[in-house]
C-alpha cells in the first residue's frame, strides 16, 4: 500500500504540473518555481509533514519537496540559533541534494558532450 499512496502522491504532483502548463500557457521554469514555492509553503504550515507521512517518497522526490527541505531547514535553524542564522539553515538538509546534482551534471556533460 505504500508503494500505491507514493505513486498516486507524485502522479498527483506531476499531473497538477502539467495541467497547470497546459492551460496556464506557463513555462517549465514558472512551474519549477511555483512548486518549489508550494513546497515551502505547505512545509511551513506543517501540511507536508502530513503529506509525508502518507505518502513518503511520493511527496519527498517531486521538485516541491526541495522546497519543503528549505524551509525545514530554515526553521530548524530559527529554533537553535534564531532568525540571524536562517542563511546557514537554509542549505542544512538540501547540501546533500545539491551536491549530488552538481557532480552528476558534471559526469554527464562528460560523457554526452553537450553543444552549448
Amino acid at each position: 500500500m505504500d508503494y500505491v499512496m507514493a505513486f498516486m502522491v507524485g502522479g498527483a504532483f506531476c499531473a497538477i504540473a502539467q495541467l497547470v502548463m497546459d492551460i496556464g500557457k506557463f513555462s517549465q521554469m514558472h512551474v519549477m518555481c511555483l512548486l518549489v514555492a508550494a513546497g515551502v509553503i505547505l512545509g511551513i504550515g506543517g501540511i507536508y509533514d502530513q503529506l509525508i507521512a502518507v505518502a513518503g517518497a511520493g511527496a519527498v522526490l517531486p521538485i516541491s519537496g526541495f522546497g519543503y527541505f528549505l524551509a525545514k531547514g530554515v526553521l530548524a535553524q530559527n529554533e537553535a540559533n534564531g532568525w540571524l542564522a536562517i542563511g546557514s539553515g537554509m542549505f542544512q538538509f538540501t547540501g546533500a541534494i545539491l551536491s549530488f546534482a552538481i557532480v552528476l551534471s558534471f559526469f554527464t556533460a562528460l560523457l554526452c558532450k553537450p553543444k552549448g
